[in-house]
């Protein structure tokens, strides 16, 4: 009897038409990211989401995978989405008696936070010539991808493009949060925390409870306080920068 090597491409193809082939390549990839980012001591730039997302983009890119057909079977952890976003109130509840004492504070930060991450986006976008669909697809890159891409589609942005723009920037806030605020001498978990929720979203969040409960907490107040208060400063602020 003579036996044949299995023929790569033929395996492939079998495994993609698997349907929850692609949620375990993703949760794979999760996994093999987290173990790294353990190993280094969670170092910012060993963000496992970005390896995650590195290792996933270099399968689809090398098999000639299409997103459409990746995102049928990773969809699962596309709806939990949602209930991780809400289990985020946890730390915000456990904290919510030196929360109240503060809202001042925290109202005050929301609104330059807010203000300061919208008009140097629009500022710099438009210095760099950029059309107005784009400056609208940019603007809300500060809060989760799902209240990001209805305000840029709101305003006449391109969603797909606002979705890049998002994860980019809670993967580059998220990396860039701790050695930034050890260098500004901030020590405070509830500024770094709430500092991180504003300018980086969800995954600015995750970085933070990773460091510190307290900085969860505000990082969760802080992403979901900006995503209400970016949805009604972007349109005019668009207005009075095009």
């Amino acid at each position: 009897m003579t036996f044949r090597p299995l023929d790569p491409t033929v395996f492939w193809i079998y495994l993609a038409e698997q349907p929850l082939f692609f949620l375990a390549l993703t949760l794979a990839a999760y996994l093999i990211g987290d173990r790294i980012a353990a190993s280094t001591g969670r170092h910012p730039v060993a963000n496992p989401v970005l390896i995650a997302i590195l290792l996933v983009g270099a399968v689809l890119l090398v098999s000639g995978t299409p997103h459409a057909r990746y995102f049928e079977g990773a969809r699962f952890i596309h709806v939990l989405l949602g209930p991780a976003t809400v289990a985020l109130a946890l730390p915000v509840f456990r904290n919510r008696a030196l929360i109240a004492k503060q809202w001042r504070a925290i109202a005050g930060a929301l609104f330059i936070g807010a203000v300061t991450g919208i008009a140097s986006t629009l500022a710099l976008a438009k210095l760099l010539g950029l059309s107005s669909a784009t400056i609208a697809s940019v603007a809300p890159k500060s809060v989760t991808a799902a209240i990001a891409m209805g305000i840029a589609e709101q305003v006449g942005g391109v969603p797909q493009i606002t979705a890049v723009i998002v994860i980019a920037t809670g993967i580059l806030g998220a990396i860039m949060v701790t050695p930034l605020m050890n260098l500004l001498r901030i020590k405070d978990y509830a500024a770094r925390g709430f500092a991180v929720g504003i300018s980086a979203h969800g995954i600015g969040t995750a970085r933070a409870l990773q460091v510190n409960e307290k900085a969860g907490a505000y990082a969760a107040l802080g992403m979901a306080l900006n995503g209400l208060m970016t949805a009604i400063l972007v349109p005019l602020l668009l207005w009075l920068f095009l």
